[in-house]
């Protein structure tokens, strides 16, 4: 047994051990990141890495997407609920929604971690795939009635691996599903290498420390996370709020949008917050229904956005959050054969958001406005035959556009915020490798002028791609909300910009595309998109004047919109850096907008 068996778990030694369990989920993350092959996660980062106790607790995710990680121990519990015979050497491949998944385009690889033969750990490694063998080529199916209409393989926690060695039959049934199978079985390996790395690691830190000393640090850790979660909650007002939103409507598939409504009660003198879901409509008969993983991680994610950043973000802070759920609720636990197949993004981006705004309602100084939530053109799916490599099939996830940050009480929006179910945690394409990886041309990607939502402190900018096939046809498929109902701000701030996209003929005619499309582009074809902008928090015309001249020198905000927006006066030219606020100007300007209002 290591020296450090019989070591009294004091406070520094207790943050070394957390601070050490955090390096391996991001030894596990660095690993998947460089083994990756598909641009999706070796560019994108669409993956997360954590560690659950052998309890199936989540314990640490460090950087993981918290629409990933917030039900990993959902999934480590089906693991051990459906194979009481776990040893050394077990991997499991799991992506059924209705097990504690996400959605199936995300494979986890399960690996528990025995310790002088006890069950001490699960590695879990998720990825979203460039392609789970959908009846159309895209991992978003938001039109399928059912998972059969769906078309993904499903793999409800199967062992891949026994004593360290492949079980082939399973990965066979991949391949023959999947449209780039080779790529996906790189894929694969990177998130089974991220696990094993993770086992190692583990392993390495219980013979460091000694069984005893390791579940000591576990049962602290979680209850030093809960009082940390019961010293945010007693900030809050004794309150029972309630919040709104509307997904857009899809012509064909929700023809009136997807109502969603979230209520919250805070109770300090107990320390608890209790989300209800319950009173929202039933399962749809398409793949914008929630998984339970995503019904209750994006609600989570909304909590802890508007909390202390510094409350660890596991089962212990956990224990002081209730969430209430229905059975065959779009925003509940689905009831089979209902599609989940786009339960990441969408009505969970409106989760996310209504949630976090919602906590504006105790007042200003509370909570956020919305953030940008469009899965638009920049987050398109593509695929087609690649002429480069012989005509050979390509597909991929791409993420390339940006989606404003939502604004604050105490700062701006994100310029790259993504997704609100990501958090700003994932990475942008680089277009340089797109076009190496694919052969697609992205002719321009720029941030659009005055689509921040205004405020006090402002949302993000919206940004803006037109991308085509290189040679050969190539398809495109797309998701997108937030074109009708675009992110709210709070408090006297203004929505952000809404979303579009045109197809663009080789001639330069432009047609406007429906939110929900799967359309073959030709050789000289574009797609041109724009996502949202995120909401402001605040009356605009109490941002400071200096903000407002650094966001005109930045080209986020125009000379008019920082003059019949912000009712700030600007003199002088940005072009020779001679742009000056006339101060005397902008008093006069506010005061004929307050009388407007």
């Amino acid at each position: 047994m290591a020296e450090a068996t019989q070591t009294t778990l004091d406070p520094v030694l207790m943050a070394v051990m957390a601070n050490r369990v955090d390096g391996i989920v991001r030894e596990m993350s660095n690993t998947l990141l460089r083994a990756a092959r598909s641009a999706v996660l070796a560019i994108a980062r669409d993956f997360s890495c954590a560690i659950t106790t052998g309890d199936n607790q989540l314990f640490s995710s460090a950087e993981g997407l918290p629409v990933h990680i917030f039900g990993a121990h959902l999934q480590s519990a089906s693991m051990c609920d459906l194979h009481k015979d776990l040893a050394a050497g077990d991997a499991f491949l799991h992506n059924d929604p209705y097990l504690g998944n996400t959605h199936p385009a995300d494979h986890m690889i399960l690996v528990p971690v025995f310790f002088e033969g006890e069950h001490m750990f699960t590695a879990c490694a998720k990825a979203h795939q460039a392609d789970v063998g959908n009846s159309i080529p895209t991992t978003y199916h938001a039109s399928a009635k059912d998972v059969y209409e769906e078309g993904s393989v499903i793999f409800p926690c199967v062992r891949v691996q026994r004593d360290y060695t492949m079980i082939d039959d399973v990965i066979r049934m991949c391949e023959k599903r999947i449209r780039v199978p080779e790529q996906w079985y790189g894929d694969f390996l990177a998130e089974l290498g991220a696990a094993r790395i993770g086992e190692r690691r583990l392993k390495e830190f219980c013979e460091k420390y000694g069984k005893a000393t390791v579940k000591q640090f576990i049962a602290r850790w979680l209850d030093y996370s809960e009082q940390r979660m019961v010293q945010a909650i007693k900030k809050l007002p004794k309150v029972k709020i309630q919040n709104h939103g509307t997904h857009d409507p899809i012509e064909g598939v929700v023809p009136n949008g997807v109502p969603i409504k979230v209520k919250i009660a805070v109770d300090p003198d107990s320390a608890m917050i209790e989300i209800d879901l319950r009173d929202n409509i039933d399962c749809l008969d398409c793949g914008l229904n929630e998984s339970e993983a995503c019904s209750i991680n994006n609600v989570v994610t909304g909590v802890f956005n508007s909390l202390d950043p510094d409350v660890p973000h596991n089962s212990g802070s956990f224990r002081r959050l209730n969430v209430l759920l229905r059975d065959n609720c779009v925003v509940g636990r689905p009831q089979f054969p209902h599609s989940c197949s786009v339960a990441t993004t969408n009505v969970g981006d409106r989760l996310v958001n209504i949630t976090q705004m919602a906590f504006a309602q105790l007042g200003d100084g509370w909570g956020l406005s919305e953030g940008g939530g469009a899965m638009g053109a920049g987050f398109a799916v593509v695929a087609g035959p690649d002429f480069r490599r012989g005509g050979e099939p390509f597909v991929n996830q791409m993420i390339a556009c940006t989606n404003g940050g939502p604004a604050s009480p105490v700062a701006d929006g994100w310029v790259t915020f993504g997704l609100p179910v990501v958090g700003g945690l994932m990475y942008r394409d680089s277009i340089e490798l797109d076009e190496v990886k694919q052969p697609i041309e992205i002719k321009s990607m720029r941030l659009l002028p005055d689509s921040c939502g205004g405020g006090r402190f402002r949302g993000g900018p919206a940004s803006e791609i037109i991308y085509g096939p290189k040679r050969d046809p190539m398809s495109v498929a797309v998701i997108c909300d937030g074109q009708i109902n675009p992110p709210r701000g709070v408090h006297g701030g203004l929505h952000g910009a809404a979303a579009y996209t045109f197809r663009v003929s080789a001639n330069g005619l432009e047609t406007k595309l429906g939110n929900l499309f799967l359309e073959t582009l030709q050789p000289g074809e574009f797609v041109r998109g724009g996502d949202n902008g995120g909401g402001g928090y605040g009356s605009p015309l109490e941002r400071e004047p200096k903000r407002v001249l650094d966001d005109v020198l930045e080209r986020y905000v125009s000379l008019k919109a920082a003059r019949d927006i912000y009712g700030v006066v600007l003199s002088g030219a940005a072009d020779d850096e001679t742009l000056v606020i006339d101060e005397a100007a902008t008093v006069k300007r506010r005061a004929e907008l307050r009388i407007a209002l």
